[in-house]
């Protein structure tokens, strides 16, 4: 079975999640690939590279969904791009470790959807609660479980 490659939709990643990634790409030697509008500092190996693309909205998530294949990772928090991954076939995991289905990405969009037209009316909706080791725990839990299917 071919290995997967983890795709890292990064400008939104936390840098504690990028730090489970890169030591399973280590100890598995995974290819790691992440995008991001802006450069960043990243580990030195063969394994891991930066793709810096042009600002602007969706441009990521677009060479995301155009590089992927089936078998492989992309993490994001990013609701229509996960829609977009799923699509695919390829695995989609959020940074708190949920992994997204056909069945919960459409009612994750409808939700976020929903929520924007209420903050596009002037509604207060808050935002998600801060990132905590739980959330880590969660996401390598999860990520062990995904990466372990694959082999």
């Amino acid at each position: 079975m071919k290995k997967p490659t983890i795709w890292i939709d990064a400008d939104a990643c936390p840098k504690v999640i990028k730090e489970v990634i890169f030591k399973a790409s280590a100890r598995l030697q995974l290819e790691v690939v992440m995008v991001a509008n802006s450069s960043m500092i990243i580990p030195k190996s063969p394994f891991i590279r930066l793709v810096t693309v042009e600002s602007g909205a969706d441009v990521a998530d677009s060479y995301i969904v155009s590089e992927i294949k089936a078998s492989d990772i992309v993490i994001t928090a990013d609701i229509p791009l996960a829609a977009l991954v799923v699509e695919k076939q390829a695995t989609a995991l959020n940074v708190r470790g949920e992994i997204y289905t056909e069945e919960n990405v459409r009612e994750k969009l409808s939700m976020r959807n929903f929520m924007k037209e209420l903050r596009d009316s002037g509604v207060e909706t808050g935002g998600p609660e801060a990132f905590g080791a739980k959330d880590k725990e969660r996401f390598t839990n999860a990520f062990n479980k995904i990466l372990n299917r694959s082999s």
